[in-house]
């Protein structure tokens, strides 16, 4: 596991994660498909805001389950919160993950659409 940070375009918003990061989720729903989202999950243990807690806002859809936090002056989002399986999870955007090299990553396409 590596720890990486990353954050929001107008740098308010900063965390750091502890994650194998090598597959994202690609996800075809409306909202990930349109911002283009690629996602990495990790356990909340695994995730700390450095900075910027105060300079999130919240937006949820469909189902309601994804808590998915944006940047209240840039609009950036660079994680959203969930649970599966009664685990707290974080899902990062890793487009907002520093220096990342997205085309080393393997996309796994998830069909949100249909879930």
């Amino acid at each position: 596991m590596k720890t990486y940070t990353g954050g929001c375009h107008c740098t308010k918003v900063r965390y750091e994660v502890n994650l194998e990061l090598t597959d994202v989720l690609e996800c075809n729903c409306s909202l990930c498909q349109t911002k283009g989202l690629l996602l990495a999950f990790v356990p909340l243990g695994d995730f700390k805001i450095q900075k910027g807690e105060d300079s999130l806002t919240e937006y949820r859809f469909n189902k309601l389950v994804l808590q998915h936090l944006f940047c209240k002056n840039c609009g950036v989002q660079p994680f959203s919160y969930g649970e599966k399986d009664g685990i707290k999870m974080v899902g990062i955007n890793a487009r907002t993950i520093d220096d990342i090299e997205l085309s080393a990553l393997n996309r796994v396409p998830f069909d949100g659409k249909s879930w």
